[in-house]
C-alpha cells in the first residue's frame, strides 16, 4: 500500500487576509478554487464555503472559508497539544523572514525564539487566525537529510 501526499486543510475566518499571508507572505502560488454550496461530510444543514488551494514546492494547502456555518474554535497553542501543531519553513534570514510575515498579517508568538549556539534557530508566528508557523534557520554547514 502506498500513500501519496495530497494537501493540508486550514479553516480560516477571512479568506482575503489568509491569502495575503500565504501568498504574499510565504510565497504560495495559486491553485484551483471551488465554491461549495452542497452537503459535505462532517457538516449538517446548509453549507456554503470557498475552498482555495495553494502550493509552495511540494506542499499543498487548502484554505477553507466557511460562510455557513461560520468557523469556530481555536488552533493549537503549543507543540505538545494533540493534532497538527504547526507548519514549518526553512529560511536564510530568520529576522528578515519574520518581519516580512508580520507585514503580511502574521503575529510573532512571544517566547518562542530559540537560538542555541551551533543549532537550528527557530521562531513561531501565527497566521491571521492563529495557525502556528515555524521559521527555521539552519547553522552553516548543516543540511536536512531530505534536501
Amino acid at each position: 500500500m502506498r500513500f501519496e501526499q495530497s494537501h493540508i486543510g486550514i479553516c480560516v475566518s477571512n479568506l482575503e487576509k489568509s491569502l495575503a499571508f500565504y501568498r504574499e507572505g510565504l510565497g504560495f502560488e495559486e491553485g484551483p478554487e471551488f465554491d461549495i454550496d452542497y452537503p459535505i461530510s462532517e457538516m449538517s444543514g446548509e453549507v456554503r464555503l470557498a475552498s482555495k488551494f495553494l502550493h509552495c514546492g511540494d506542499l499543498r494547502i487548502e484554505l477553507l472559508a466557511f460562510a455557513t456555518p461560520s468557523a469556530f474554535g481555536t488552533p493549537s497553542a503549543r507543540r505538545n497539544q494533540l493534532g497538527l501543531t504547526h507548519l514549518s519553513f526553512s529560511v536564510d534570514d530568520i529576522d528578515a523572514a519574520t518581519e516580512h510575515l508580520v507585514r503580511h498579517g502574521g503575529t510573532i508568538i512571544e517566547g518562542t525564539r530559540s537560538t542555541p549556539e551551533g543549532r537550528i534557530h527557530i521562531i513561531f508566528l501565527a497566521d491571521p487566525d492563529g495557525t502556528r508557523i515555524e521559521l527555521m534557520k539552519q547553522p552553516e554547514g548543516m543540511t536536512w537529510p531530505w534536501h
